[in-house]
């Protein structure tokens, strides 16, 4: 089985080497929209399974996996920011309040796709104007939904309490990829 992951993030591939598994890391070209009026917490997984679908026709040994993480606040996604205001401004929502961090996976072959959907919520102590600055000015977390890595300072800092998997807010949830790959071998 060769396996294909279909993403830039760093974290992704720390995370599915740490697994063990071998891969190839591919492109995939496709506007990231979703309808406006579909449940927050489907939206991940409609995002990975948009991927998945417009990759390539796949051979019969290779297995893609896509996924797409997003924040979400009192039903309001945060994307990734345009800029360190628009950062600034996402995590002072954040700011002493309970999130949703939603990361749909997708695995696919010539055969077959399966979609999922794990969430963690992250409970955020109150975080200073000081605090932000000092975040967004030294991590510059632009290509992080909700403008925060849990693996960072913001997260070592000012994550009070986690429910579900750290692995689902880094960007993987790694029990499901695992767990699902079996199915694929």
């Amino acid at each position: 089985m060769k396996i294909l992951l279909a993403s830039n993030s760093p974290r992704r591939k720390e995370l599915l080497t740490g697994l063990g598994y071998d891969f190839d890391v591919v492109s995939v070209d496709c506007d990231e929209i979703y309808p406006e009026d579909l449940e927050v917490g489907k939206i991940a997984e409609y995002l990975s399974d948009l991927k998945a679908n417009a990759f390539r026709t796949l051979e019969k040994d290779e297995v893609l996996i896509t996924a797409d993480t997003i924040v979400a606040i009192e039903n309001e996604v945060l994307g990734k920011p345009k800029d360190a205001v628009h950062a600034k401004e996402m995590l002072k929502k954040l700011s002493g309040k309970t999130h949703e961090v939603f990361t749909g996976i997708t695995i696919r072959n010539s055969e077959k796709s399966i979609s999922r959907t794990d969430v963690a919520h992250v409970e955020i102590d109150e975080v200073s104007d000081e605090e932000i600055d000092f975040y967004v000015n030294r991590y510059r977390p632009f290509d992080k939904a909700g403008s925060y890595g849990v693996q960072e300072w913001f997260g070592m800092a000012k994550i009070k309490n986690l429910k579900g998997s750290y692995y689902t807010v880094m960007g993987l949830p790694t029990h499901l990829v695992y767990t699902l790959l079996k199915d694929f071998q």
